[in-house]
């Protein structure tokens, strides 16, 4: 089966409701045309027995017509208009008619008290005829029957059906042709589209289809279309984000491990030799699953943005869960915390998990680069629409030069001046995208040798009690 193009079916569609249409009009301009041809022969004819009242005397043994009726023309000839006239006495029994009949009579539709109208035939001649009763005593007495020909009515008819015919068929192939030159532009957008759309591929995804000047439905289809390439693009691109990092970051920690069991296998080693090193893999291999878990989180954050649960949360008790995840890792620094959480409650609009993992990594990182017996404050400022939340340290702070930077994947400020200080960079990135995700502002100060606040700021929700605690 051959296939039709989609510009073809419309032309198709459209031509062929249009020819139901057509014919109808014409059917209708046809009937409309023969009731007016036909309502012309009708008003000529009781114009006649109008004037034919006027000629015949009537009594109650019937009636006669004044001889001078006959001598008029269009009674005599049958060329020009010719007006056929019979008079039958009430039985239907002819005793009159006029000189162009000669050897011919009309028709009689037998004995009526209406008066008719019918198509008949004169020999050969079609004609129209009407059928009126004479009366005389309100008693019928006799019958006048007038005609006139319906060649001069059939000829136009005949002409107009045939210029119908011809016009017809003509009309549909250049509605057609027009049709599908209307068609072919009306989907030149979505060829347009069809054409980039071949011309994508994983390496030109940056490739977007043009939006049509009109915004209707090609206009809505051009822009779903883009919005689906963008979001292609953004997966494949942290597809490549995190292959490229994972191949970075992880070469290390895989050579660290390899090198470790290279020295173990060379010769035999004590049971506290086999024991360190043991542990020192096995600290490895926890900070490639940190890694790799960190990893997989930035590659999903795009994908996020819908399943993103707000709803109403007391700062105070996510706070005081991360504070008491927290506990051991700032004991083991001798770090206190400085908070009033204890008091008064405040609550935020928010996802719960995706904010606890932001406040989670804030914490870390404030215990991570605070001095030794030093102190990490937590604070909260709740006003009507907003509510900030204010984590500082008093740890060594970050260059000027290094906070524009401080949120880019792998970035660590001075590293080698900080060796103890482990990590991979990623916390801040982390901390970073899901601010965005979740429409959080986060500002950063930061003092050198003196320590750095991050500062968040949250949508209040109505349970948000305005005043400010630390």
């Amino acid at each position: 089966m051959n296939k039709i193009s989609f510009r073809n079916r419309i032309s198709l569609y459209f031509i062929t409701s249009t020819a139901l249409l057509v014919f109808l009009v014409f059917a209708v301009l046809y009937f409309i045309v023969r009731a007016g041809v036909y309502n012309d022969l009708e008003n000529d004819l009781l114009t006649e027995v109008a004037d034919l009242r006027t000629e015949i005397m009537v009594d109650r043994n019937g009636f006669t017509v004044i001889p001078e009726e006959w001598k008029e023309k269009e009674h005599i000839t049958l060329d020009i208009n010719p007006i056929f006239i019979q008079f039958v006495n009430r039985s239907g029994e002819l005793f009159d008619k006029s000189p162009n009949l000669k050897n011919a009579s009309l028709h009689f539709n037998g004995p009526s008290n209406k008066i008719l109208f019918t198509d008949s035939y004169l020999d050969t001649i079609p004609v129209r005829q009407q059928q009126v009763p004479v009366l005389y005593d309100n008693a019928i007495v006799g019958y006048m029957v007038v005609a006139t020909p319906l060649a001069e009515a059939n000829g136009l008819l005949q002409n107009l059906r045939s210029a119908m015919l011809v016009s017809y068929p003509l009309i549909l192939v250049i509605l057609y042709l027009v049709a599908r030159l209307i068609a072919g532009r009306s989907i030149r957008p979505v060829t347009s589209i069809t054409e980039t759309a071949e011309k994508i591929s994983r390496d030109n995804l940056n490739i977007r289809i043009g939006l049509p000047e009109h915004k209707d439905e090609l206009y809505v289809l051009s822009r779903t279309i883009n919005n689906l390439l963008d979001r292609i693009e953004n997966a494949v691109a942290r597809e490549k984000q995190f292959t490229s990092d994972a191949s970075h970051e992880l070469r290390t920690p895989l050579a660290v491990i390899k090198g470790t069991l290279e020295v173990l296998v060379r010769k035999p080693r004590s049971s506290e030799e086999y024991l360190e090193k043991i542990a020192f893999c096995i600290s490895e291999v926890n900070r490639i699953n940190t890694l790799v878990d960190q990893l997989l989180l930035l590659a999903r954050f795009e994908s996020q943005k819908q399943a993103i649960k707000s709803e109403n949360l007391s700062i105070n008790a996510l706070l005081l869960d991360i504070l008491a995840r927290q506990a051991h890792a700032a004991q083991s620094r001798r770090l206190r915390f400085v908070h009033s959480l204890e008091k008064d409650e405040f609550y935020v609009a928010s996802d719960a998990y995706l904010l606890s993992m932001i406040l989670e990594n804030l914490i870390s990182n404030a215990i991570k680069y605070s001095r030794d017996n030093g102190t990490v404050e937590i604070a909260i400022l709740a006003e009507r629409e907003n509510t900030q939340i204010a984590i500082s340290d008093n740890g060594m702070g970050i260059a000027s030069e290094d906070i524009s930077k401080i949120f880019g994947s792998f970035y660590r400020s001075r590293p080698n001046e900080n060796p103890d200080i482990k990590g991979n960079g990623l916390g801040l990135s982390i901390v970073s995208r899901l601010c965005t995700l979740l429409d959080i502002e986060v500002d950063i100060s930061s003092i050198e040798n003196e320590g750095t606040t991050l500062v968040l700021q949250l949508k209040s929700c109505p349970k948000a009690i305005p005043g400010y605690h630390v």
